[in-house]
């Protein structure tokens, strides 16, 4: 018996179930496997993305709780920056005191990262309460000034000579400007 099917024919369908079972071992072998690792990787993606949000958040209020900090407290950052210039100090705070005269009398070593003088200060007031208006003044002064104890006073006839010794802080500069560089 003869098969009127065409040698053409045979070779098309040959072919064809070449194709089809290159496509089943190629799927078989490569996409599925490749399809559950796809799907791992893609809800390993997920957590890490989420994970990420979450500390982009915490950085965006971290950065907008320092902007306020910065605001708030611009005048204590740039007195910080400041040089401490005895004159003007006298100048500034003279008015609570009869005379006042102030000598720097030892530029410390830095305490940590700032410049420390030690200033002595003698002083003439009327009544305690000038003191406490002077004390009340350099906390708004352009200084990061504190006044040490032992503060001495001293009675003489109608005035009282007050004795003590402040430091004023500056911040130390760093010739390593990487730090500033990252922190904007």
């Amino acid at each position: 018996m003869k098969s009127n099917i065409s040698r053409q024919n045979i070779y098309l369908l040959s072919l064809s179930v070449f194709l089809l079972i290159f496509v089943l071992i190629f799927a078989f072998a490569l996409l599925i496997p490749e399809g559950k690792e796809y799907r791992n990787k893609r809800a390993d993606l997920r957590k890490e993305n989420k994970e990420l949000k979450k500390y982009e958040n915490f950085r965006d209020d971290v950065l907008e709780h320092l902007g306020e900090l910065k605001s708030e407290n611009r005048n204590i950052i740039a007195a910080f920056d400041r040089s401490f210039d005895a004159v003007r100090f006298e100048k500034m705070h003279g008015e609570h005191f009869t005379s006042l005269s102030v000598h720097e009398k030892v530029k410390l070593e830095n305490e940590n990262k700032f410049s420390v003088y030690e200033v002595n200060t003698t002083s003439q007031i009327n009544s305690p309460k000038s003191f406490y208006n002077f004390l009340d003044a350099i906390n708004k002064s352009d200084w990061i000034i504190s006044v040490n104890f032992p503060i001495h006073f001293k009675r003489e006839a109608e005035m009282i000579r007050s004795s003590f010794t402040m430091k004023v802080y500056k911040v130390a500069k760093d010739t390593n400007t990487s730090d500033l560089n990252t922190s904007e």
